[in-house]
């Protein structure tokens, strides 16, 4: 029998086509939460994610937004509270990034690169926060979840825009949770290399098969997460289970981080 404890909640969980974001969505649904569906380019896969969290049982709607852009976030914002009358989980997952894995290749980045992947990475979520901040605080145990990465802790991934704007996001849910206590808990989930289906779209099924299999032998227990495995600690955060914990960034990356500092050695 699933577990329905979120059963009369509402969640918002951006950038939930796909990956990650889709899996968090299901997953809230199947415990009973109404779910705002947020996608900004892909709607095929949006409303395959919409039918799924259908099929758990939950109310749903899909909404088309740009978190970098503030009316689009205070439109979702909207979507739940006009659907639901309240809003009680957000799980600001929506991201993007340009491949420069050369961090040393620094005429590959432009301000350009920093301002969109800052817009959607750091811009976005507190925009997310600030739109729905009144319904968060208003039951007095909301919860936010950003989905940050080892790159912000660590300094590697995809380019040095992306580690850093992750970086920021880490710092702003320690500032977040100091400034939102007692009302709201902001949580931040830092996976390290995710098998999901962006990878394949990125780079090929064969190149992406490759690379998860480099990551997995990078990691300390030699394996990779998937978008499910990462999604059920985003939704370990976004429950009661974890309502003692707020300010916190908790890496998923197969211990990952502990394989780099011994290689230095």
């Amino acid at each position: 029998m699933e577990q329905r404890d979120l059963k009369g909640k509402t969640a918002i969980v951006t950038g939930s086509a796909t990956g990650i974001g889709a899996a968090v969505a299901i997953g809230l649904a199947k415990r009973g939460a109404n779910v705002v569906v947020n996608y900004t380019r892909s709607k095929a896969e949006a409303e395959a994610t919409a039918e799924a969290v259908t099929k758990s049982g939950a109310d749903m709607r899909l909404v088309q937004a740009d978190v970098a852009k503030d009316e689009d976030c205070r439109k979702l914002a909207r979507a739940a509270q006009e659907a639901w009358g309240r809003i009680d989980i957000l799980i600001n997952n929506a991201g993007t990034t340009k491949f420069v894995t050369n961090h040393a290749d620094l005429d590959s980045l432009s301000a350009e690169d920093f301002t969109r992947i800052y817009s959607v990475n750091v811009i976005g979520p507190f925009q997310m926060i600030r739109a729905c901040i009144e319904g968060l605080r208003a039951n007095k145990d909301g919860s936010v979840v950003n989905v940050s990465s080892i790159a912000g802790i660590a300094g590697i991934g995809s380019s040095v825009a992306y580690a850093a704007s992750k970086g920021a996001l880490n710092t702003m849910t320690y500032s977040l949770a100091r400034a939102l206590a007692p009302d709201v808990r902001i949580n931040a989930v830092c996976p390290g290399y995710v098998d999901t289906p962006w990878f394949v779209k990125q780079f090929g099924t064969e190149m992406a098969g490759r690379i998860a299999e480099g990551e997995g032998k990078r990691a300390l227990l030699q394996r990779t997460a998937d978008g499910e495995e990462i999604a059920k600690t985003v939704m370990f955060f976004a429950g009661p289970e974890s309502r003692n914990i707020t300010g916190e960034t908790l890496l998923s990356d197969g211990g990952m981080h502990l394989s780099m500092a011994g290689a230095r050695r």
